[in-house]
């Protein structure tokens, strides 16, 4: 019944035609439509790991606007607030915002053992706010591809009901105090038994469908202790298609380089050991340097090849 009433709010998504078609119908019609919203998870310490992105893939100013009338692709670092509302943590982030407007702020208390929320109340508002093909989510120590991400997410948009990342399957750790602890470990049969398959969090993308799902189902959907675990567990009952793309996990350089440098461009790249680029604000620029996507990076004019994005790459 959820389900149905999620597909009811979807006004013709998806109809195969190219992107710039898409958007220049739904411009006639009056509402806006995007490819997709990129939801970049941040935290109040975390300012020097937004200034490396916002030195490397994140287009700033016009730019960024322009991508977003242009291309439909929408980028924003996502916060919610401190546990002290308009404390010194919040007015931080108001000033940065102000000096650089690319925000999105969500009515959520920040801790990490609230990620799961948070991801919930972030497909929640995005889905509100812009009516877009996908929503994406990525962890701010993360490497993108943007346009490559674009023209990937592209291919799928035929699909009514898809869930993009690398999926993986790890083992449920009963251990208290071990790092990823699973308080309700007994829900998933033996010990030793391990997770039904999910994608991994450091990126991965929906198509409205589910965005929509999640939006009204937000209050009675189960928050593991795992954010990861968490978006997979309320698919897994649902007939979407999980897509396991490994270019959303590729290494740091030397691995993301040598692919492309063979003509595969990964979308993201980050390090296993740490659960993203470590040391990230220092790296992400070498990382770029090393593995972005040149003459079709977001801040370049031949994104997504004039968006005639299926056949550009």
């Amino acid at each position: 019944m959820e389900l149905a009433a999620a597909r009811a709010t979807q006004e013709s998504i998806i109809n195969g035609s190219p992107l710039s078609d898409n958007l220049k119908i739904n411009e006639l019609k009056g509402k806006r439509k995007y490819l997709m919203v990129v939801g970049i998870n941040s935290a109040f310490s975390s300012r020097k790991r937004r200034d490396s992105v916002r030195a490397t893939w994140m287009p700033q100013g016009d730019k960024r606007k322009k991508l977003e009338e242009e291309k439909g692709i929408v980028m924003r670092f996502v916060i919610g607030h401190s546990a002290t509302s308009g404390g010194i943590l919040d007015r931080a982030i108001e000033a940065e915002d102000k000096k650089h407007g690319d925000f999105l702020r969500l009515e959520h208390v920040e801790g990490y053992l609230e990620l799961s929320a948070k991801t919930k109340i972030f497909f929640a508002t995005a889905v509100a706010l812009w009516d877009a093909d996908f929503y994406v989510k990525v962890d701010d120590d993360v490497h993108v591809n943007i346009a490559t991400l674009g023209a990937t997410l592209a291919r799928h948009r035929s699909k009514p009901r898809v869930y993009i990342g690398c999926m993986k399957s790890g083992p449920v750790l009963a251990q208290k105090g071990v790092r990823y602890h699973e308080p309700e470990y007994w829900k998933f049969g033996e010990e030793g038994n391990k997770y039904f398959r999910h994608a991994t969090g450091q990126l991965y993308a929906i198509s409205k469908d589910l965005a929509s799902y999640i939006s009204i189902n937000q209050h009675v959907l189960h928050k593991f202790a795992n954010e990861d675990v968490s978006l997979g567990s309320w698919f897994i009952g649902l007939d979407a298609e999980h897509i396991d793309d490994r270019r959303l996990c590729c290494g740091t350089p030397p691995d993301c380089e040598w692919k492309a440098q063979a003509g595969n461009v990964c979308v993201a790249s980050f390090d296993w050991s740490c659960s993203g680029i470590c040391r990230s604000a220092e790296r992400m620029k070498e990382v770029h340097r090393r593995c972005g996507e040149g003459g079709k990076q977001a801040n370049g004019s031949s994104l997504f090849c004039d968006l005639d994005v299926e056949n550009c790459m």
